[in-house]
Protein backbone atom coordinates (compact mmCIF):
# COMPACT_ATOMS: atom_id res chain seq x y z
CA UNK A 1 0.00 0.00 0.00
CA UNK A 2 1.57 3.52 -0.93
CA UNK A 3 0.58 5.01 2.54
CA UNK A 4 3.29 2.65 4.31
CA UNK A 5 6.01 3.80 1.52
CA UNK A 6 5.10 7.53 1.78
CA UNK A 7 5.06 6.89 5.73
CA UNK A 8 8.21 8.16 7.49
CA UNK A 9 9.19 8.51 11.59
CA UNK A 10 8.64 12.64 10.96
CA UNK A 11 5.15 12.41 9.70
CA UNK A 12 3.72 9.82 12.08
CA UNK A 13 5.43 12.29 14.84
CA UNK A 14 3.71 15.17 13.58
CA UNK A 15 0.11 13.36 13.86
CA UNK A 16 1.13 12.35 17.57
CA UNK A 17 2.04 16.16 18.15
CA UNK A 18 -0.78 17.14 16.51
CA UNK A 19 -3.01 15.04 18.39
CA UNK A 20 -1.34 15.95 21.34
CA UNK A 21 -1.71 19.69 21.32
CA UNK A 22 -5.22 19.62 20.13
CA UNK A 23 -6.68 17.56 22.44
CA UNK A 24 -4.65 18.53 25.80
CA UNK A 25 -5.27 22.10 24.70
CA UNK A 26 -9.10 22.04 24.56
CA UNK A 27 -10.43 18.65 26.38
CA UNK A 28 -11.44 20.78 29.57
CA UNK A 29 -13.56 22.91 27.67
CA UNK A 30 -15.51 19.92 25.95
CA UNK A 31 -15.90 18.69 29.15
CA UNK A 32 -17.33 21.41 30.81
CA UNK A 33 -19.90 22.14 27.64
CA UNK A 34 -20.96 18.61 27.85
CA UNK A 35 -21.49 19.03 31.98
CA UNK A 36 -23.30 22.39 31.52
CA UNK A 37 -26.07 20.20 29.74
CA UNK A 38 -26.32 17.55 32.69
CA UNK A 39 -24.17 15.12 30.42
CA UNK A 40 -23.73 12.28 32.53
CA UNK A 41 -20.25 10.07 32.64
CA UNK A 42 -21.33 7.60 30.06
CA UNK A 43 -22.75 11.08 27.88
CA UNK A 44 -19.36 12.83 28.09
CA UNK A 45 -17.51 9.12 27.22
CA UNK A 46 -19.80 9.49 24.27
CA UNK A 47 -19.14 12.80 23.09
CA UNK A 48 -15.28 11.62 22.80
CA UNK A 49 -16.19 8.90 20.92
CA UNK A 50 -18.68 10.55 19.29
CA UNK A 51 -15.61 13.82 18.43
CA UNK A 52 -12.72 10.76 18.17
CA UNK A 53 -14.66 9.23 15.37
CA UNK A 54 -15.57 12.28 13.21
CA UNK A 55 -12.10 14.09 13.60
CA UNK A 56 -10.92 10.55 12.35
CA UNK A 57 -12.64 10.10 9.96
CA UNK A 58 -12.94 13.00 8.08
CA UNK A 59 -8.64 13.55 8.70
CA UNK A 60 -8.36 10.23 7.82
CA UNK A 61 -10.20 8.75 4.64
CA UNK A 62 -10.00 12.27 2.47
CA UNK A 63 -6.28 12.41 3.07
CA UNK A 64 -5.63 8.89 1.63
CA UNK A 65 -7.92 9.45 -1.25
CA UNK A 66 -6.92 13.02 -2.01
CA UNK A 67 -3.05 11.94 -1.18
CA UNK A 68 -3.23 15.58 0.75
CA UNK A 69 -3.61 16.48 4.03
CA UNK A 70 -6.90 16.98 5.46
CA UNK A 71 -6.92 18.38 8.92
CA UNK A 72 -10.04 18.16 10.62
CA UNK A 73 -10.93 19.19 14.77
CA UNK A 74 -13.87 19.73 17.27
CA UNK A 75 -14.66 23.69 17.52
CA UNK A 76 -12.87 24.79 20.66
CA UNK A 77 -14.43 27.95 20.54
CA UNK A 78 -17.92 26.43 19.74
CA UNK A 79 -17.06 24.39 22.63
CA UNK A 80 -16.61 27.41 24.84
CA UNK A 81 -19.52 29.41 23.43
CA UNK A 82 -21.76 26.24 24.72
CA UNK A 83 -19.78 25.87 28.16
CA UNK A 84 -21.30 29.34 28.86
CA UNK A 85 -24.79 29.76 27.01
CA UNK A 86 -25.41 25.80 28.03
CA UNK A 87 -25.33 27.20 31.58
CA UNK A 88 -26.99 30.92 31.62
CA UNK A 89 -29.71 29.06 29.27
CA UNK A 90 -30.36 25.88 31.40
CA UNK A 91 -30.51 23.90 28.34
CA UNK A 92 -31.38 20.11 28.42
CA UNK A 93 -29.09 17.79 26.70
CA UNK A 94 -31.92 17.22 24.20
CA UNK A 95 -32.13 20.53 23.50
CA UNK A 96 -28.48 20.77 22.72
CA UNK A 97 -28.54 17.85 20.46
CA UNK A 98 -31.22 19.85 18.36
CA UNK A 99 -28.91 22.89 18.06
CA UNK A 100 -25.70 20.50 17.01
CA UNK A 101 -27.83 19.10 14.50
CA UNK A 102 -29.38 23.00 13.31
CA UNK A 103 -25.46 24.13 13.20
CA UNK A 104 -24.55 21.01 11.36
CA UNK A 105 -27.42 22.17 8.76
CA UNK A 106 -26.33 25.23 8.19
CA UNK A 107 -22.69 24.30 7.49
CA UNK A 108 -24.05 21.36 5.40
CA UNK A 109 -25.70 24.26 3.59
CA UNK A 110 -22.85 26.36 3.28
CA UNK A 111 -20.50 23.80 2.22
CA UNK A 112 -22.85 22.34 -0.69
CA UNK A 113 -23.97 25.70 -2.01
CA UNK A 114 -19.51 26.90 -1.88
CA UNK A 115 -21.10 30.16 -0.45
CA UNK A 116 -17.55 30.26 2.20
CA UNK A 117 -15.30 28.83 -0.54
CA UNK A 118 -16.49 32.00 -2.61
CA UNK A 119 -16.22 33.99 0.38
CA UNK A 120 -12.13 32.80 1.13
CA UNK A 121 -11.46 33.50 -2.55
CA UNK A 122 -11.88 37.16 -2.19
CA UNK A 123 -9.46 37.42 0.13
CA UNK A 124 -5.64 37.83 -0.61
CA UNK A 125 -2.72 35.70 0.24
CA UNK A 126 -1.16 38.30 2.17
CA UNK A 127 -4.04 38.61 4.23
CA UNK A 128 -4.44 35.03 4.89
CA UNK A 129 -0.88 34.25 5.59
CA UNK A 130 -1.32 36.91 8.23
CA UNK A 131 -4.37 35.25 9.88
CA UNK A 132 -2.32 32.53 9.81
CA UNK A 133 0.79 33.78 11.54
CA UNK A 134 -1.27 35.17 14.08
CA UNK A 135 -3.20 32.19 15.23
CA UNK A 136 -0.23 30.18 15.21
CA UNK A 137 1.84 33.08 16.78
CA UNK A 138 0.26 32.51 19.98
CA UNK A 139 1.49 28.97 20.15
CA UNK A 140 5.15 30.38 19.68
CA UNK A 141 4.72 32.70 22.22
CA UNK A 142 3.31 30.09 24.82
CA UNK A 143 6.30 28.08 23.97
CA UNK A 144 8.94 30.44 25.30
CA UNK A 145 6.34 31.70 28.30
CA UNK A 146 6.59 28.63 29.43
CA UNK A 147 10.29 29.04 30.69
CA UNK A 148 9.12 30.79 32.92
CA UNK A 149 7.77 27.21 35.10
CA UNK A 150 9.82 25.19 33.89
CA UNK A 151 13.37 26.51 32.59
CA UNK A 152 15.19 23.50 32.40
CA UNK A 153 12.74 21.52 30.25
CA UNK A 154 12.46 24.24 27.87
CA UNK A 155 16.30 24.63 27.76
CA UNK A 156 16.63 20.70 26.66
CA UNK A 157 13.60 20.79 24.60
CA UNK A 158 15.07 24.15 22.86
CA UNK A 159 18.11 22.63 22.45
CA UNK A 160 17.31 19.39 21.15
CA UNK A 161 15.28 21.21 18.55
CA UNK A 162 18.17 23.67 17.31
CA UNK A 163 20.73 20.84 16.89
CA UNK A 164 18.20 18.34 15.51
CA UNK A 165 17.84 20.91 12.87
CA UNK A 166 21.36 21.72 12.28
CA UNK A 167 22.02 17.40 12.16
CA UNK A 168 18.85 15.78 10.80
CA UNK A 169 16.70 18.48 9.92
CA UNK A 170 13.64 16.04 9.21
CA UNK A 171 14.22 14.40 12.36
CA UNK A 172 14.18 17.77 14.57
CA UNK A 173 10.56 17.56 16.11
CA UNK A 174 10.63 13.86 16.72
CA UNK A 175 14.03 14.21 18.72
CA UNK A 176 12.63 16.99 20.64
CA UNK A 177 9.42 15.54 21.19
CA UNK A 178 11.60 12.26 22.69
CA UNK A 179 13.52 14.70 25.01
CA UNK A 180 11.15 16.20 26.68
CA UNK A 181 8.86 13.19 27.48
CA UNK A 182 12.66 11.55 28.41
CA UNK A 183 13.36 14.62 30.71
CA UNK A 184 9.54 14.51 32.51
CA UNK A 185 9.73 10.82 33.19
CA UNK A 186 13.37 11.18 34.64
CA UNK A 187 12.20 13.80 36.65
CA UNK A 188 8.84 12.43 37.99
CA UNK A 189 6.73 15.33 36.00
CA UNK A 190 4.51 13.02 34.45
CA UNK A 191 0.77 12.98 35.84
CA UNK A 192 -0.05 9.54 36.33
CA UNK A 193 -3.63 7.99 35.41
CA UNK A 194 -5.78 5.33 36.80
CA UNK A 195 -8.09 4.92 33.96
CA UNK A 196 -9.04 1.27 32.89
CA UNK A 197 -8.87 0.41 28.77
CA UNK A 198 -12.64 0.15 28.36
CA UNK A 199 -14.49 0.66 25.13
CA UNK A 200 -15.92 4.03 24.71
CA UNK A 201 -19.75 3.34 24.52
CA UNK A 202 -21.89 5.32 22.25
CA UNK A 203 -25.10 6.81 24.16
CA UNK A 204 -27.94 8.35 21.56
CA UNK A 205 -29.96 11.32 22.75
CA UNK A 206 -33.19 11.91 20.99
CA UNK A 207 -32.80 15.55 19.73
CA UNK A 208 -35.52 18.34 20.72
CA UNK A 209 -36.01 21.16 18.75
CA UNK A 210 -36.68 24.49 20.74
CA UNK A 211 -36.41 28.33 19.07
CA UNK A 212 -35.04 29.02 22.36
CA UNK A 213 -31.93 27.09 21.44
CA UNK A 214 -31.15 27.36 18.09
CA UNK A 215 -31.06 30.95 18.67
CA UNK A 216 -28.60 30.65 21.86
CA UNK A 217 -26.93 27.56 20.73
CA UNK A 218 -26.68 26.89 17.37
CA UNK A 219 -26.25 30.31 15.55
CA UNK A 220 -23.60 31.62 17.86
CA UNK A 221 -22.02 27.62 17.45
CA UNK A 222 -22.25 27.91 13.75
CA UNK A 223 -21.11 31.20 13.57
CA UNK A 224 -17.89 30.85 15.65
CA UNK A 225 -17.18 27.73 13.93
CA UNK A 226 -17.30 29.19 10.69
CA UNK A 227 -15.07 32.30 11.48
CA UNK A 228 -13.28 31.10 14.25
CA UNK A 229 -12.48 27.62 12.53
CA UNK A 230 -13.21 26.92 9.57
CA UNK A 231 -11.62 30.43 8.38
CA UNK A 232 -8.17 30.46 9.89
CA UNK A 233 -7.92 26.64 8.33
CA UNK A 234 -8.46 27.69 5.16
CA UNK A 235 -5.98 29.97 5.57
CA UNK A 236 -3.72 27.16 6.55
CA UNK A 237 -4.26 25.04 3.43
CA UNK A 238 -3.70 28.12 0.87
CA UNK A 239 -0.32 28.94 2.96
CA UNK A 240 1.02 25.19 2.64
CA UNK A 241 0.30 25.61 -0.71
CA UNK A 242 -2.57 22.75 -1.19
CA UNK A 243 -5.12 22.67 -3.67
CA UNK A 244 -8.60 20.55 -1.86
CA UNK A 245 -11.94 21.11 -2.33
CA UNK A 246 -12.72 23.15 0.65
CA UNK A 247 -16.21 23.50 -0.30
CA UNK A 248 -16.74 19.63 -0.22
CA UNK A 249 -14.88 19.01 2.99
CA UNK A 250 -17.11 21.61 4.38
CA UNK A 251 -20.10 19.44 3.21
CA UNK A 252 -18.47 16.73 5.00
CA UNK A 253 -17.96 17.77 8.21
CA UNK A 254 -21.19 19.58 7.79
CA UNK A 255 -22.51 15.54 6.82
CA UNK A 256 -20.72 13.96 9.77
CA UNK A 257 -21.77 16.58 12.58
CA UNK A 258 -25.32 15.55 11.69
CA UNK A 259 -24.71 12.03 11.98
CA UNK A 260 -22.55 11.91 14.97
CA UNK A 261 -24.63 15.14 16.95
CA UNK A 262 -26.97 12.90 18.61
CA UNK A 263 -24.12 11.27 20.45
CA UNK A 264 -21.96 14.63 21.32
CA UNK A 265 -20.45 15.62 18.09
CA UNK A 266 -21.35 19.50 18.49
CA UNK A 267 -18.87 21.02 15.92
CA UNK A 268 -16.40 19.30 13.37
CA UNK A 269 -14.17 21.95 11.03
CA UNK A 270 -11.64 22.47 9.50
CA UNK A 271 -8.49 22.35 11.86
CA UNK A 272 -5.63 25.34 11.36
CA UNK A 273 -3.12 24.47 14.15
CA UNK A 274 -3.05 21.04 13.93
CA UNK A 275 -2.97 21.34 10.19
CA UNK A 276 0.19 23.77 10.21
CA UNK A 277 1.62 21.33 12.42
CA UNK A 278 0.64 18.14 9.97
CA UNK A 279 1.39 20.53 6.33
CA UNK A 280 4.85 21.94 7.44
CA UNK A 281 8.21 20.78 6.19
CA UNK A 282 8.56 19.57 10.12
CA UNK A 283 6.10 16.48 8.86
CA UNK A 284 8.01 15.71 5.71
CA UNK A 285 10.52 17.58 2.89
CA UNK A 286 8.27 16.23 0.44
CA UNK A 287 4.43 17.93 0.64
CA UNK A 288 3.24 15.20 -1.21
CA UNK A 289 3.98 12.75 1.32
CA UNK A 290 3.00 14.84 3.92
CA UNK A 291 -0.50 13.03 3.69
CA UNK A 292 0.73 10.54 5.84
CA UNK A 293 1.04 12.73 8.66
CA UNK A 294 -2.80 13.67 8.83
CA UNK A 295 -3.72 10.15 8.30
CA UNK A 296 -1.72 9.18 11.40
CA UNK A 297 -3.18 11.62 13.25
CA UNK A 298 -6.73 10.37 12.36
CA UNK A 299 -5.71 7.11 13.16
CA UNK A 300 -4.99 8.31 16.75
CA UNK A 301 -8.07 10.26 16.73
CA UNK A 302 -10.36 7.26 16.23
CA UNK A 303 -8.24 5.16 19.04
CA UNK A 304 -9.08 8.13 21.31
CA UNK A 305 -12.61 7.77 20.25
CA UNK A 306 -12.96 3.89 20.76
CA UNK A 307 -10.88 3.97 24.29
CA UNK A 308 -12.29 7.49 25.33
CA UNK A 309 -11.70 8.55 28.69
CA UNK A 310 -8.54 6.48 29.26
CA UNK A 311 -6.59 7.99 26.14
CA UNK A 312 -7.93 11.08 27.21
CA UNK A 313 -5.82 10.41 30.72
CA UNK A 314 -2.76 9.31 28.62
CA UNK A 315 -2.45 12.36 26.69
CA UNK A 316 -3.33 14.63 29.74
CA UNK A 317 -0.24 13.34 31.57
CA UNK A 318 2.09 15.14 30.09
CA UNK A 319 3.16 18.70 31.62
CA UNK A 320 1.52 21.59 30.07
CA UNK A 321 4.88 23.04 29.15
CA UNK A 322 5.91 20.44 27.11
CA UNK A 323 2.99 20.55 24.95
CA UNK A 324 2.71 23.85 24.32
CA UNK A 325 6.71 23.92 24.05
CA UNK A 326 6.66 21.49 21.39
CA UNK A 327 3.82 23.28 20.05
CA UNK A 328 5.53 26.46 19.28
CA UNK A 329 8.87 24.65 18.29
CA UNK A 330 7.03 22.44 15.94
CA UNK A 331 5.47 25.88 14.10
CA UNK A 332 8.18 27.93 13.93
CA UNK A 333 8.81 27.44 10.53
CA UNK A 334 4.93 27.58 9.10
CA UNK A 335 4.65 31.14 11.60
CA UNK A 336 7.94 32.07 9.43
CA UNK A 337 6.88 31.67 6.30
CA UNK A 338 3.30 33.21 6.57
CA UNK A 339 4.61 36.44 8.03
CA UNK A 340 6.86 36.13 5.21
CA UNK A 341 4.03 35.59 2.64
CA UNK A 342 2.16 38.35 4.39
CA UNK A 343 4.81 41.13 4.56
CA UNK A 344 6.44 40.44 0.82
CA UNK A 345 4.19 42.74 -1.11
CA UNK A 346 4.24 46.44 0.18
CA UNK A 347 0.99 47.26 -0.84
CA UNK A 348 -0.43 44.53 1.56
CA UNK A 349 2.15 45.11 3.76
CA UNK A 350 0.10 47.46 6.72
CA UNK A 351 -2.73 45.32 6.10
CA UNK A 352 -1.48 42.68 6.52
CA UNK A 353 0.21 43.88 9.76
CA UNK A 354 -2.56 45.15 11.52
CA UNK A 355 -4.64 41.53 10.33
CA UNK A 356 -1.70 39.84 11.90
CA UNK A 357 -1.70 41.98 14.87
CA UNK A 358 -5.41 41.96 15.84
CA UNK A 359 -5.29 37.84 15.39
CA UNK A 360 -2.52 37.73 17.70
CA UNK A 361 -4.46 39.91 20.38
CA UNK A 362 -6.86 37.26 20.82
CA UNK A 363 -9.56 39.71 21.33
CA UNK A 364 -13.14 38.35 21.58
CA UNK A 365 -16.40 40.90 20.47
CA UNK A 366 -19.49 40.00 20.55
CA UNK A 367 -18.54 36.39 21.25
CA UNK A 368 -16.22 35.84 17.61
CA UNK A 369 -12.61 35.48 18.39
CA UNK A 370 -9.76 37.58 16.94
CA UNK A 371 -9.50 35.02 13.39
CA UNK A 372 -12.74 36.93 12.16
CA UNK A 373 -11.83 40.62 13.46
CA UNK A 374 -7.73 40.03 12.39
CA UNK A 375 -9.50 39.43 8.55
CA UNK A 376 -11.91 41.95 9.45
CA UNK A 377 -9.48 44.73 10.25
CA UNK A 378 -7.34 44.03 7.55
CA UNK A 379 -9.90 44.10 4.44
CA UNK A 380 -10.95 47.74 5.94
CA UNK A 381 -6.79 48.77 5.77
CA UNK A 382 -6.32 47.02 2.30
CA UNK A 383 -9.52 48.62 0.91
CA UNK A 384 -9.07 52.33 2.45
CA UNK A 385 -5.27 52.19 1.45
CA UNK A 386 -5.39 50.68 -1.89
CA UNK A 387 -8.94 51.50 -3.44
CA UNK A 388 -8.61 52.42 -7.21
CA UNK A 389 -4.69 53.73 -6.27
CA UNK A 390 -2.24 52.43 -9.36
CA UNK A 391 -0.17 49.67 -8.04
CA UNK A 392 3.15 51.26 -9.13
CA UNK A 393 2.32 54.31 -6.38
CA UNK A 394 4.27 53.98 -3.28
Amino acid sequence: MRFFKDLSLSAATAGFVAVLVGFTSSVAIVFQAAQAFGATPAQISSWMWALGIGMGLCSALPSLWLRKPVMVAWSTPGAAVLATAGVAGGFSMAEAVGAFIACAALITLFGVTGWFEKLMSRIPMAIASALLAGVLARFGLQAFAAAQTALPLVLWMLAAYLLGRRLAPRYAVPVTLLVAIVYAAVNDQLVGTHAAFSLAIPVFVMPQFTLAAIVSLALPLFVVTMASQNLPGVAAIRAAGYELPISKIITLTGVATLVLAPFGAFALNLSAITAAICMGREAHPDPARRYTAAVSCGAIYVVIGIFGAAVTGLLTAFPKELVVAIAGLALLGTIGNGLAVALKDEHHREAALITFLVTLSGVVIGGIGSAFWGVAAGGVALFVQNYKKPHTDN
